[in-house]
Parts: structure tokens; C-alpha cells; sequence
């Protein structure tokens, strides 16, 4: 799975790179070690111009709110979604199949960029005690990975016309292959380069095998490492959760 991960982009930066359009707002996105569910975030879309929807869809990037709100949510008070499920997660295999995410998956598909994500494994210290102890998955030459994911629209509909769009997103995720199943059995599903124009083309289904596990030299660059505890709280935000830790500490073995 994918609850927590960190991503140090900004949005223009993020732009130039990719020849995207920024449609993000004036808010400015600060460096997050600590991505949670409900965080806005920065997503990768391709979309046609509302204007001239005949001219070639473009990359465009998007802020949205990290957890899926099905577009037939109710609204709790105006322009406020009922709270549910925090979908922040859906399984490839099944997310066509899933009411929630599967017009997602054939028309709203994107791309989330991060730095790494974090995992827990829970141990025991020298005293008998189950501790949880974090690690940060990464490329291991620092380099941003993009994970699939799946994005909608939601609008309070009693507001008509002039209700305002939300947009949120949730993450695929996948079977975990090679050392990476040393911190769980689920992870994030990445996307290569070389499948971007397939799996996020508004106008056509993405290839089915784009949604299979990956195979494990496709995630051979990503290394895992153990990281400060201080991540366990989301109210930590800083480069120290990324931070070496002391192996005279006594690190904890993965195996």
C-alpha cells in the first residue's frame, strides 16, 4: 500500500520539466516529507483545451486531494462532501471492476510524482516491546517516480450551476516484487516513461498490462532504507525525517 510518502517539487519546476501547463493555483507548494490522505497534492494529467477540444490533449499539472471522492457523493454541507472511505489507495487488478474507481479507469487516469514513500515494520526492542520502525523507499540516484493513479471530479450537486469542482486522487497499487517485500506485501504501482502517453490518453482505454505487477527488474533502481521515527507523526515535516540513521543506534534488520 501507499499512506505516507514525500515529494519535494514544486509545480513550475515540475512544469518545465515535463513541457506541462501548471494549473495549479497561487497557493505554492512547499516541500512535504510527510504526505498524507487528504494533503493536496500535485498530480500529471493529459487533457484537451476546454476552448478547442479538436487540438492534441497536452500534460497538464493539477493539485488535488489525496483520497477519491466518487463524483455521487452527497454533500454533508454545501460544497462539502459527505466523509467516507478515504480512497486513497486502489488495487490495479481490480479497480476496473470497482464502483469507485472504475469511470476513473477508463477516462481519469494520472500520474502522482514523489520522491519516495514510506513503509513500517513492526519489531521488538530490547526490552520485548513492538515497535514500529519506518522506511523510505526511493531511486536509489534520487530521481522522481511516478505512481499510477486514478482521478475524479466531484460537485455538490444541490449548488447547480455554480458549484465548484473538486478534484481528488487515489494511488494504484500492486503486488510488491523483490526487496521490496521485505516491508510489505503491497506497494505503489510505478509508471515508466515509455507507458506515460498510453496510460494517461484521455480519448482510449489504457493497455490492460499497464495495470499488471511489474516485473522485478522494472523496480530494480529503488532501494529501501530504514528512517528517523520521527516520520510516525504526520506533524514531523522536514528533510530529518530522511535522514541516516545511526546504525550504532542498532539498526533493525529486514529479514
Amino acid at each position: 500500500m501507499c499512506g505516507r510518502y514525500a515529494t519535494t517539487t514544486d509545480p513550475a519546476k515540475l512544469a518545465v520539466e515535463l513541457d506541462a501547463i501548471d494549473e495549479t493555483d497561487d497557493r505554492g507548494f512547499d516541500p512535504n516529507y510527510n504526505v498524507a490522505p487528504t494533503n493536496r497534492v500535485l498530480t500529471v494529467v493529459e487533457r484537451h483545451d476546454r476552448d478547442h477540444p479538436e487540438d492534441p490533449a497536452t500534460l497538464r499539472i493539477r493539485a488535488m486531494r489525496w483520497g477519491l471522492i466518487p463524483p455521487w457523493t452527497k454533500a454533508s454541507e454545501p460544497g462539502v462532501p459527505v466523509k467516507g472511505k478515504p480512497l486513497f489507495n486502489a488495487r490495479a487488478d481490480k479497480a476496473a471492476t470497482t464502483a469507485s474507481f472504475r469511470d476513473a479507469t477508463k477516462k481519469r487516469r494520472c500520474l502522482v510524482p514523489m520522491d519516495g514513500w514510506y513503509e513500517w515494520i513492526t519489531e521488538t526492542d530490547g526490552n520485548g516491546k513492538a515497535v514500529k520502525v519506518p522506511y523510505f523507499m526511493s531511486r536509489a540516484d534520487g530521481g522522481r517516480i511516478y505512481m499510477a493513479g486514478l482521478w475524479s471530479v466531484w460537485r455538490d450537486r444541490s449548488q447547480g450551476d455554480d458549484a465548484k469542482p473538486l478534484l481528488s486522487c487515489t494511488i494504484l497499487t500492486t503486488d510488491s516484487v523483490g526487496e521490496l517485500t521485505k516491508v510489505h506485501d503491497r506497494m505503489p504501482l510505478p509508471m515508466a516513461r515509455e507507458h506515460w502517453d498510453a496510460w494517461l490518453d484521455p480519448d482510449h482505454p489504457a493497455p490492460e498490462e499497464l495495470l499488471e505487477t511489474p516485473t522485478e527488474a522494472a523496480v530494480s533502481d529503488i532501494v529501501l532504507r530504514q528512517v528517523p521515527a520521527l516520520v510516525n507523526s504526520v506533524k514531523n515535516n522536514g528533510p530529518e525525517l530522511l535522514g541516516q540513521v545511526d546504525e550504532q543506534a542498532g539498526q533493525i534488520s529486514l529479514i
